[in-house]
């Protein structure tokens, strides 16, 4: 059937429509009369048939030879939503009766569209509006390339199988709507490209922490490594790394979308801006090492034998910072052309030449449990191999690149011609990401002053595990859950929220952030819990290389982080609605207090506590600081959205998940606890305690929460669903 109508009917008992203006029962001019209806027919129906819309579509109606003839360049389709009368076969349809639009069609011809660089943004974006590296690039995408489906499809999908001809209309292919193909099933390709290479970067970057410790030890030696390996990436963050992905790359991407050359030529001055500023930093930086050094440990600096291996990575370690932007550079170069999984996956061959270059130290010179290597044993050609493998790792990963680039149709040179192409306006827009950045770095210095120095100290009174090293570890270890949770829920949730400011449209920002505070929240709140409950467990048995007390130290301080990963996550979720109203001053003044909070509390730590505890009380003032800024940017947010921001609903759903993690938690720590005192502390006692304390928690959070109703559990449950296939 071509339309739902009450009885079946043959073909062709549809007359024309009357015209406008014409009695129904009036005969139509140039035409045959249409025959008078039975006596015993009902008159309400008796003329519903006679305009039949879908005529042209019955087989009478098709032409197979027609359809290969027919000149598709010389007659294009008319726009869509307009109708043509079904004439006779073979013949030319007749011209409308009137110039106006006809009134019998459903869907009216929409307005033209707007010309220039706006015309293909969906929801009605300006190019002047924020747009998100490698996220608004794929919804332009999407919109661009998949055409609009037919809202009237389903009233003749009984014909889909034919060739649809009309008399002077190529036919219009209806997508099907649950299987992508094309170009849209290779952008779903690529998404799941990148965040496959994603998780494999964190696993392996885990493991490289691993085989770093088993090498090292996480004792006064791995401080110095840490320090020495942590300042090339504060200083290329704050001196052009939170810029360079804030503000030049949309830059590049706008003109990569607008340009006459793709944004070849301003892709090509910002490559050549970055090498030559990064490269003139890092030879300063790298002349300037012991000034670093001693800026981030006073500790280090005031024992010889520690300041010459710190100096002595530093000059290996410096250079990174350089490929570093490089990397980056290229890597958005790709994405902007389509290209994403590169830049995912490079930093995994990162990962294994560090792994290789720590292995082969293993091999060389021994593991740190039978060696105990620290500052005044490692010998020149040890500290060489190290320096030299860490910073071949950032080489390869960004020299990997190249390859990707010349299939990518893209050739890098040199092009100084900087001046009236927009990068100083964009350098210009940068100045609140670098005072951002400024914040979170000094905050990290102070932080990196106290651990060196109570961790030295501790260590002289025979506890390893306790400065600097350890609580980079505990925090690499704390922030994975934030990294694949929350930002992938904030990843689909985001152009969203910038689209709905753009549009001052205040609910659906609220409900958006809504929306993804509690969708993360039913995996942060658990995994929160679990790091309270199972710190110790999960520490002795990953860092077992580095020997059990200083494995154990390391649990200490992970418990000590673990709730704080609520307010961690909830900060990130808040400030993204200020990114998306083109905030960066209130992110910044916001960051501003995190870190002072930070800092001072991890300070009153350093003074109050015990060495060997000085470092648990800065992982616990971590989340302190975020609790502080979640509530100074709740209140500044809420007040910019007209003093609404859900607060009811997402702080029922977070006191309904913490309620069912209290006992789950008590019940896993009690389990993990007991077998741990019946096989040990091993690496299978370990294994035991973390598989009991899982499988409790789990059991006792699932019923509690379902005995509470949270409803975005559910949620959560089909979010994974979706992206394990099932």
């Amino acid at each position: 059937m071509n339309a739902p109508y009450d009885g079946d009917r043959a073909q062709g008992t549809g007359g024309p429509a009357p015209s406008q203006g014409t009695a129904p029962g009036a005969p139509v001019p140039g035409q045959a009369s249409a025959p008078a209806p039975a006596p015993d027919h009902d008159p309400y129906v008796q003329d519903a048939y006679d305009y039949d819309p879908y005529r042209s579509q019955d087989l009478s109606a098709q032409d197979p030879v027609a359809e290969v003839l027919y000149d598709r360049a010389s007659h294009p389709p008319p726009p869509p939503g307009t109708y043509l009368e079904p004439g006779p076969l073979y013949a030319a349809p007749q011209p409308p009766a009137y110039g106006g639009p006809d009134a019998r069609v459903w869907a009216q011809t929409p307005p033209p569209e707007p010309d220039g660089p706006s015309r293909h943004l969906p929801y009605g974006d300006r190019p002047t509006t924020t747009e998100f590296v490698g996220v608004d690039s794929l919804v332009t995408k999407a919109a661009d390339e998949q055409p609009e489906p037919d809202a009237f499809a389903h009233l003749y999908r009984d014909q889909e199988a034919a060739p649809q001809v009309l008399a002077e209309e190529p036919p219009v292919a209806v997508p099907a709507p649950t299987k992508p193909t094309g170009k849209a099933s290779g952008l779903l390709k690529s998404s799941a490209l990148m965040a496959a290479g994603t998780i494999v970067s964190r696993i392996t970057g885990f493991l490289r922490t691993l085989v770093i410790g088993t090498a090292i030890g996480v004792t006064t030696l791995n401080d110095s490594y840490q320090v020495a390996n942590t300042l090339p990436t504060m200083i290329y963050v704050l001196v052009g790394g939170g810029a360079l992905n804030a503000v030049f790359i949309p830059q590049l991407v706008r003109a990569m979308k607008n340009d006459d050359d793709g944004g070849e030529a301003y892709a090509n001055r910002l490559l050549t801006l970055v090498v030559v500023l990064l490269g003139a930093v890092t030879t300063v930086c790298v002349l300037a090492a012991p000034l670093f050094i001693g800026m981030m440990s006073q500790k280090i600096a005031d024992d010889p034998h520690r300041m010459e291996v710190a100096v002595a990575f530093a000059h290996y370690c410096l250079p990174t910072m350089f490929f570093m932007g490089v990397h980056v550079v290229l890597g958005q170069i790709l994405n902007a052309r389509g290209r994403f999984g590169a830049m995912m996956w490079t930093p995994v061959l990162n990962n294994i030449v560090v792994i290789a270059t720590f292995g082969a130290f293993i091999w060389a010179f021994g593991g740190f449990t039978s060696t105990g290597i620290d500052e005044a044993s490692i010998t020149p050609e040890g500290v060489r191999l190290l320096g030299l493998g860490t910073l071949l790792g950032l080489a390869v990963q960004s020299l990997a690149m190249i390859p990707y680039l010349r299939d990518a149709g893209f050739k890098p040179r040199l092009r100084f011609d900087w001046k009236g192409h927009g990068l100083g306006k964009a350098a210009g827009l940068a100045k609140w990401t670098f005072f951002f950045v400024l914040a979170n770095q000094l905050g990290l210095i102070v932080v990196t002053q106290l651990a060196t120095w109570a961790g030295d100290v501790a260590h002289s009174q025979g506890h390893d595990g306790t400065g600097i090293a350890a609580y980079n570890y505990a925090l690499l270890l704390w922030q994975m859950p934030q990294a694949i949770i929350t930002v992938s829920v904030m990843t689909a949730v985001l152009p969203r929220i910038s689209r709905s400011a753009h549009d001052g449209d205040v609910a659906a920002v609220r409900d958006d952030i809504s929306y993804g505070l509690r969708t993360s929240a039913v995996a942060i709140v658990p995994c929160a819990f679990a790091f309270l409950a199972l710190g110790v467990p999960m520490s002795t048995l990953l860092y077992a290389g580095s020997g059990a007390a200083t494995a154990q130290n390391i649990g200490y301080i992970l418990m000590a982080f673990g709730l704080g990963l609520i307010p961690y996550s909830v900060q990130y979720v808040v400030l993204r609605g200020f990114y998306a109203y083109e905030d960066t001053r209130t992110p910044f003044y916001n960051t501003v207090i995190v870190a002072a909070v930070n800092a001072g509390v991890s300070a009153l730590a350093f003074f109050a506590l015990p060495e060997r505890w000085a470092v648990v009380g800065m992982g616990a003032a971590y989340g302190l600081g975020y609790t502080v800024g979640v509530g100074v940017a709740w209140r500044r947010l809420r007040a910019r959205l007209g003093g609404d921001l859900d607060g009811a609903h997402v702080m029922r759903t977070y006191t309904r998940l913490i309620g069912a993690c209290v006992p789950a938690a008590v019940v896993a720590g009690a389990a993990a606890y007991g077998v741990t005192q019946w096989l040990g502390s091993g690496a299978l006692g370990s294994l035991a305690a973390l598989v009991a304390g899982f499988i409790a928690l789990a059991a006792v959070f699932l019923a509690a929460a379902k005995r509470m109703r949270v409803e975005e559990l559910n949620a959560m449950v089909g979010m994974v669903r979706g992206r394990l296939g099932r």
